[in-house]
């Protein structure tokens, strides 16, 4: 059985709590890595399993108003000189 909402986790604008319902374990890590790129959340969470319930569930936080946090090496910012335009991997 899904645990009761902490009024916390509700209590700003921008604060979600997703309860996930999926066909699978890999789905719902899927959708869950999918939002954290998105979003910051509280990540990929543990995912259960609920008998006479079908699929797995899971549940998490997110702040929409919040971006992730970003890889500097995947979106270089001002101050570097390096071009990810140019694929310039020997192959």
């Amino acid at each position: 059985m899904t645990s009761p909402i902490d009024p916390r986790h509700l209590s700003e604008p921008g604060l979600a709590v997703l309860d996930i319902t999926a066909a699978d374990k890999d789905t719902a890590h899927a959708l869950m890595d999918g939002l954290q790129q998105l979003w910051a959340t509280s990540g990929i969470t543990l995912i259960r399993r609920e008998p006479g319930l079908p699929g797995v569930h899971a549940r998490i936080h997110a702040h929409i108003r919040t971006w992730p946090p970003r890889d500097p090496l995947a979106s270089p910012t001002g101050g570097t000189d390096i071009d990810t335009k140019v694929d310039d991997h020997v192959y």
